[in-house]
Order: C-alpha cells, then sequence, then structure tokens
C-alpha cells in the first residue's frame, strides 16, 4: 500500500485540486459527509468518491459510516510531517478553500444539511 510515509507519495496526493480542497476542506470542518463535499465543490458523487478513495489509499483520511452516510475525517494515525505540511497549508491558504467554504455555509447547519445528505 502507497501511504503518505512517503514524501513523494504524499505530494501526488495533493497535487490535484480537488484532493487538496478535500484535505483542506475537511481540516476546517473536522469531519464532513459525502454530500457536504459534493455540495462545497460543486462536483459529482463519482468524481469526489474517487479522489476520497485515492487519499483513503494513502491513508490520509479515514471513514465511518452512519446509515447511507459516509463521513470522512483525517487518519488518526497521520505522521507528523504529512499533519505539519497540511497544517501549514490551512493557515496560509484558507482562502483557497473560502469559495467552498461559503457553499458549504449555504447548506445550513449540520441536521439541515444530513437531511439533503446523499
Amino acid at each position: 500500500m502507497v501511504t503518505a510515509d512517503s514524501p513523494l507519495a504524499l505530494f501526488k496526493a495533493l497535487a490535484d485540486d480537488t484532493r487538496l480542497q478535500l484535505m483542506l476542506l475537511i481540516m476546517a470542518e473536522q469531519e464532513m459527509c459525502v454530500c457536504e463535499m459534493t455540495h462545497a465543490l460543486n462536483q459529482s458523487q463519482p468524481k469526489i468518491s474517487r479522489h476520497l478513495a485515492l487519499l483513503r489509499q494513502h491513508e490520509l483520511l479515514t471513514d465511518r459510516r452512519e446509515g447511507q452516510w459516509v463521513h470522512y475525517r483525517l487518519a488518526p494515525g497521520l505522521n507528523t510531517g504529512a499533519l505539519a505540511l497540511l497544517e501549514q497549508t490551512f493557515s496560509h491558504y484558507q482562502h483557497y478553500i473560502e469559495p467552498a467554504r461559503a457553499r458549504l455555509a449555504k447548506m445550513g447547519n449540520r441536521p439541515e444539511r444530513q437531511q439533503l445528505c446523499c
């Protein structure tokens, strides 16, 4: 399995616009369901799911199921180097995900978002 322990694998995983935005959004929100991500990034569920699968394969994210919803968060075992890189990117480039966060905010509070999800 290719993991984020390899700097090359880490940078390749984050080198895609959608994957980088997903990682930063999840950092900002702590946890997100797929429907929130599709709404925030205005992209299809299959496209988001493909990117999430790659991020999971690289052990950057973990998921949990709750009924029909799948929620993602940063992997608890994420190495300190990868976590530091993501934290620095998040702190210096929040403007990068502001449009997505604004779309997400228009979904309303979490219980309402769950009703709209999936």
